[in-house]
């Protein structure tokens, strides 16, 4: 039996609802007023795609565990599928002018280019693009990492819905 969902809500603690919320307009991201107040605001990502900054206080009430403090440690690599290597270095140049930072330089395996961002509360997301034209069997040349290639296609496999994801998932199975 295969498990399909029909939607994703990514919940993430944050710090600062304003604040978070202006990062991520100036991204281009816009907000579902039905499903915001103080304590949280949903962030739309795509047609089926959300996610939740929820206030600390507010975040703790969904888990009796301790709640990650994402500039120290990382509890969740996000990672968005974009059309084109534009795209990607785009949609990044927006974090830093906003704010964010980059952990390290942008990523070339030759069949995915990607490159992260850190957000205002440490949060990291990636942004990728596979070739859609790519073959599998490229993934295991001799000069090609095995754990090189796999970082971001890795992280990939869980979109659907876009070429770069519907590709990367093809080609990784």
């Amino acid at each position: 039996m295969r498990v399909v969902h029909k939607q994703i809500f990514v919940n993430l603690p944050i710090e600062d609802m304003q604040r978070s919320q202006a990062f991520f307009r100036r991204l281009g991201f816009e907000f579902n007023a039905q499903f915001a107040n103080d304590q949280g605001a949903c962030m739309v990502v795509g047609e089926n795609i959300f996610v939740m900054l929820l206030d600390d206080p507010f975040f703790k009430t969904f888990t009796a565990k301790p709640v990650c403090d994402a500039t120290r440690a990382t509890e969740v690599l996000t990672c968005l599928s974009c059309e084109s290597r534009a795209e990607v270095d785009a949609l990044v140049a927006k974090a830093l002018a906003a704010g964010g930072r980059t952990p390290r330089a942008p990523q070339d395996h030759g069949f995915v280019y990607g490159h992260d961002f850190e957000e205002l509360d440490g949060h990291l997301w990636e942004v990728a693009c596979t070739d859609p034209h790519f073959h599998r069997s490229r993934l295991m040349q001799p000069n090609r990492s095995f754990r090189a290639t796999r970082s971001i296609g890795a992280s990939m496999m869980g979109i659907s819905g876009s070429n770069c994801g519907a590709a990367c998932t093809t080609h990784l199975a």
